[in-house]
């Protein structure tokens, strides 16, 4: 019976037994019905015309031919369907949409019922991820899809030769998707750049679009040290469960003993775990090695706890085996810490070991406990809100002074616009700090302190400003005057009290209206005094922006308590001051000083720059900072120069140096080039650093990364 151009839609109940299955594959053949075990599965037919032959069991459909069974949608020109077989015989124009978002497109192909088990012939692939496969035949077999004289390749084709070889490309004898274990593997392959062949493997696989994180070896790095020799590493990655991983790293060493490298991480409904470190059997120092943990955990809905650790063995172990090394000294923190309405508690305790040669161990502090509280109170009926800081700690060390202190800092604030615009802001605050300490020898004596010191410091600060605003045709101008008058007695940092937390000050506009410009609890900032600057900035119709804020402190009276070249150890203080201009996307310049008005010496002095767009953008830094007294801050003079291009959609270069101005040495310097597009990156970088410390030397770099997507990194190094 033919209907020409009727579309028709018709849902037919099969009784479909277990599909026995011949031990050399599937064929047209091989799925037969059993009368046990039956299910219903229903098929779902629409086509332009439609044949039914009732005695045979064969439904024949043309044109515009959709079959639909579970999960799965087959599209073709041309679909026979045996039902008394449950074999689907498809030819013209296939297309098979999987549940996963794999797209399959095939000429021919001999499928059973459930379009899980056959033949197919000139197939092509999109898998979920975009990426492409292509072959001249295959099989379907529970799902899975053998192919045979397979490519594969996660790269776009070109748009104006779309018969030109993509960027690189995988091709193999045999290529089994196995969706069971979401894992493809290719037999006999090799891979080509461009169409020309670089490398042979018997064997590869990885992971198919709908994973994750699949256990393996990721891929290896390789390089070479002047003073380590050859380096291997071949890192393995474990999936342990769906909330926690690993890797491991073996490391091998030319010219010393084998290392390892581990990596753990979890992920809990009320926390986290990460860890990582390294073990190496040096010739010399016998076990050298690292560790890093961090944690954090929840216990109820206001309180959580973490640790946060760095060891190490000895001080040039990281640097010398290549980890990172973002500071000279290495912290551990024990916390706990609550969140509730206004208020936070928290309580730590800290563990330092410094890195450099001449740090002294039995000097360095152990602070446990440091526990610290602070409340915002609701604002009152006149606006003004009451403030409560509490804290403890305990500082504790081999060598040098101890220091026990109880400290409670109760303090209330209002603000008011008046009706022309003033804006006041008014703060009362009264310090009670309560110290023990033991083996400290204050300043101006020889005697060692021990015993109950302390002090009580109220303060009152006032501040005004009156922003003005002027809207031009082109721009948006505000001109703001500012001052404090703050109101305190003097002499209030008592020489028994040990100085451990503010030894070293910076002061600059942001510091400059401060309450207390000291960054612990140790020293006050004792007298009374008055703050003031202006503020002006503009900002253009089109975007540019310019600010300006320059300012000074002057005390009533004499006092000792800022270090010399701190700036503020004058009754008269230094000038600080602050510039930023932004006219356009493509310049942005930031500059701030430090002047002292005795002899116009910049004390502080920095400048940064950038200047152009993506395609091609300089960056220069420029700091020169005096020394800080009897601070272990002895001053800096640098400069950093840097250049970065977007060459054009796929290239990048970028190149960097940082010199110090002080001993006329470079520091580093820095090289890289990159290509990277939607299946391919490729970095060189080339890097010198010139530190020097004990067993470490000057270290040239030359690393080369390749990224080949879905197959993973192959990295490369030369030192």
């Amino acid at each position: 019976m033919a209907r020409d151009m009727i579309r028709l839609t018709i849902c037919i109940a099969l009784v479909v037994g277990t599909i026995a299955m011949a031990a050399s594959g599937i064929s047209s053949a091989a799925a037969q019905t059993s009368d046990d075990n039956v299910k219903e599965v229903p098929i779902n037919f629409s086509a332009d015309e439609l044949d039914v032959d009732r005695e045979l069991g064969i439904v024949t459909a043309r044109g515009n031919v959709e079959v639909n069974r579970e999960d799965r949608t087959l599209l073709a020109d041309t679909i026979s369907y045996n039902q008394k077989k449950d074999l689907l015989t498809a030819s013209g124009n296939i297309t098979l949409l999987e549940p996963t978002g794999d797209v399959i497109f095939a000429q021919h192909l001999e499928v059973s019922g459930d379009l899980k088990n056959g033949i197919i012939s000139d197939i092509g692939m999109i898998l979920s991820d975009r990426s492409r496969v292509a072959a001249s035949g295959g099989r379907r077999i529970d799902g899975d899809l053998e192919l045979r004289n397979a490519v594969y390749s996660p790269c776009n084709l070109c748009p104006e030769d779309p018969d030109r070889a993509p960027l690189w490309q995988v091709k193999a004898v045999k290529v089994y998707h196995d969706k069971s274990r979401r894992i493809i593997e290719y037999s006999d392959a090799w891979i080509e750049m461009s169409g020309v062949p670089v490398f042979y493997t018997p064997f590869l696989a990885h992971p198919d679009p709908t994973v994750d994180r699949e256990s393996g070896f990721l891929a290896p790095q390789v390089g070479a040290s002047s003073d380590l020799g050859f380096i291997a590493k071949t890192p393995y990655f474990l999936v342990i469960d769906d909330h926690s991983d690993a890797t491991i790293t073996p490391v091998y060493y030319g010219e010393a003993s084998p290392g390892l490298e581990a990596e753990y991480r979890q992920r809990l409904y009320d926390g986290k775990i990460d860890l990582d470190g390294s073990i190496v059997n040096d010739d010399t120092e016998d076990l050298r090695g690292h560790m890093n943990a961090e944690t954090l955990f929840d216990i109820d809905e206001t309180w959580r706890w973490g640790f946060e650790t760095k060891l190490v063995s000895d001080d040039t172990y990281l640097r010398r085996y290549g980890f990172p090394v973002a500071d000279d000294t290495l912290t551990t923190t024990l916390y706990s810490e609550g969140f509730r309405g206004r208020n936070y508690a928290r309580m730590e305790g800290f563990h330092f070991r410094g890195l450099e040669q001449n740090d002294d161990e039995d000097a360095t502090p152990l602070v446990l406990p440091l526990a610290s509280y602070h409340h915002v109170g609701k604002p009152d009926r006149h606006g003004g809100q009451y403030l409560l800081d509490a804290s403890m700690a305990s500082i504790t060390r081999s060598n040098g002074a101890d220091s026990n202190r109880l400290s409670l800092h109760p303090a209330w604030r209002n603000r008011y616009i008046a009706p022309r615009g003033d804006v006041y802001a008014l703060t009362v605050k009264l310090r009670g700090d309560l110290y023990y300490a033991s083996d400290h020898v204050p300043t101006g004596e020889t005697n060692e302190f021990e015993g109950v010191t302390g002090r009580l410091f109220p303060q009152a600060k006032l501040d005004w400003s009156l922003p003005m605003v002027k809207q031009g045709h082109n721009f948006h101008q505000v001109i703001e005057p500012m001052t404090s008058l703050v109101l305190a007695p003097n002499g209030s940092n008592p020489a028994e009290i040990p100085n451990l937390d503010s030894v070293d000050v910076s002061f600059n506009e942001t510091s400059l209206f401060n309450d207390n410009r000291f960054s612990g609890v140790d020293r006050v900032d004792s007298g009374s005094r008055v703050d003031y600057g202006v503020h002006w900035g503009v900002t253009g119709k089109g975007g540019g922006k310019t600010n300006v804020l320059v300012g000074q402190s002057v005390r009533l009276r004499d006092d000792d308590t800022f270090n010399e070249g701190s700036g503020l150890e004058d009754q008269v203080s230094d000038v600080v001051g602050m510039l930023k201009v932004s006219p356009k996307n493509y310049i942005d310049m930031t500059y701030r000083m430090q002047l002292d008005p005795s002899d116009a010496d910049l004390r502080r002095n920095e400048l940064a720059v950038g200047l152009g767009t993506r395609s091609l953008k300089f960056n220069a830094d420029y700091r020169h900072l005096d020394a800080l007294g009897s601070s272990e801050f002895t001053g800096r003079e640098d400069a950093y120069l840097g250049v970065s291009s977007q060459i054009d959609r796929y290239w990048r270069f970028s190149a960097s140096t940082l010199q110090d101005l002080d001993d006329g040495q470079t520091r580093n310097v820095r090289m890289g080039l990159t290509y990277e597009d939607e299946c391919f990156i490729a970095n060189t970088e080339f890097s010198r650093s010139f530190f020097r410390d004990r067993d470490l030397q000057p270290v040239d770099t030359i690393m080369v990364r390749i990224s080949l997507k879905t197959l993973g990194n192959l990295q490369a190094a030369v030192f």
